[in-house]
């Protein structure tokens, strides 16, 4: 415990500023600046590639490699505007996959027919996304509750079936999109092709460095969204709509915005997994899409920045890597418990989700959050 009358070297008496912060607020301060918050975001996107599929010892555990990588990043941008709608705003959508699936086709037909600029594709994936969006939402959003859910399913499975067969010269039906080119980023950069030097093998191609730039702006855009004016009106809608509505608020106008900007991400993050694959399957408009989101969010925690990034590295780890686990065996032993255990990835996925939910029930990212207060309130009481 420090001494609140301390004598300074040349004898004269100091005394401790009671309203200084501590060394825990000073560090929560520091933590919550944006800028903070989006250049750690660019260290972990950085480092992420290196760690998973080529650091020493590292990569050789976690069995990771450089497609997973990217298409993790691909999964945590649709995540991050999921829960912008699910956990800021309390509106659970079964219909996302429309917003996936569909600007994904959007990006394969136009670099088929237009243009095959990756930036180009990107950007009428997700101008499509965002008009659908402002459609569906504005029909969906009259009701609330469960029938805004079962609503905005129902739309979605009608862009699948109308995918599979009305529309099957145009997106290719039941075999999906195929024979998708995708030209050199800005005329130069082939997005197969291997970065420079130290770049190359820490982020190792171009697709994953331009993946990686926009995760890093989706970071930025909704820790900007959700720290303005917007984000308390979201927060405050989630919390109590009725009272929201009787302060003034137009809550129609607002959920209207949170379903197009989640969809926005959507978009984006559709478009990108096009460019990132060169096809897309029918599935991606099928309504198991949307159910996968939604475990991503829940399981890595919502109403966080962070927590659907973590649900959706969890929830595709275990689907790639686990599932082409062949034997589990007991460590540094032949003893074989269970032949065939990839094939069981939905029971442990399953299984982790329950224990999750059971014992953090605000997601992994809120069970670490919960830590972190209290380790916070432990050195608090320590500098007291």
């Amino acid at each position: 415990m420090s001494d609140p009358d301390a004598t300074s070297s040349d004898g004269a008496t100091v005394v401790d500023d009671p309203q200084a912060p501590s060394l825990v607020e000073r560090l929560q301060q520091f933590r919550e600046r944006e800028a903070t918050v989006i250049g750690l975001t660019a260290i972990g996107v950085a480092l992420f590639p290196w760690i998973f599929a080529r650091a020493p010892v590292i990569s050789d555990l976690l069995l990771g490699y450089q497609n997973l990588a990217a298409l993790m990043l691909i999964w945590a941008i649709f995540a991050i505007g999921f829960d912008l709608l699910l956990g800021y705003t309390g509106l659970l959508s079964f219909g996302h996959a429309a917003f996936w699936g569909g600007s994904a086709y959007v990006a394969g037909i136009v670099s088929l027919r237009v243009s095959s600029d990756p930036i180009v594709m990107v950007a009428a994936g997700t101008i499509f996304a965002v008009l659908f969006a402002w459609v569906l939402g504005y029909l969906s959003l009259r009701r609330g509750g469960i029938y805004f859910s079962i609503l905005t399913l129902a739309f979605a499975q009608m862009l699948y079936y109308m995918s599979a067969a009305p529309l099957a010269p145009l997106t290719g039906g039941e075999n999906g999109l195929t024979g998708i080119d995708v030209s050199p980023l800005f005329g130069s950069f082939h997005l197969e092709s291997e970065l420079p030097m130290l770049a190359g093998e820490l982020l190792g191609t171009w697709m994953y460095a331009f993946v990686g730039v926009i995760t890093v702006a989706a970071v930025g855009i909704s820790y900007r969204i959700l720290n303005s004016p917007y984000g308390m009106v979201f927060r405050a809608i989630r919390e109590n709509e009725q009272r929201a509505k009787f302060v003034g608020l137009n809550v129609w106008r607002y959920k209207l915005m949170a379903f197009i900007v989640s969809a926005g991400f959507a978009g984006i993050a559709g478009s990108l997994f096009t460019i990132h694959g060169s096809y897309v399957p029918l599935q991606s408009l099928f309504w198991t899409e949307s159910g996968e989101i939604v475990i991503m969010v829940v399981l890595g925690g919502t109403a966080s920045l962070f927590g659907p990034i973590l649900g959706a590295g969890l929830y595709l780890y275990i689907e790639n890597i686990v599932s082409g686990i062949q034997q589990l065996q007991v460590p540094f032993t032949d003893i074989v418990l269970i032949n065939d255990f990839g094939t069981y990835w939905h029971l442990l996925l399953g299984l982790i989700f329950v224990v999750v939910i059971w014992t953090a029930p605000r997601g992994l990212w809120g069970g670490l959050s919960d830590l972190r207060i209290a380790v916070e309130s432990r050195l608090r009481g320590e500098d007291r």
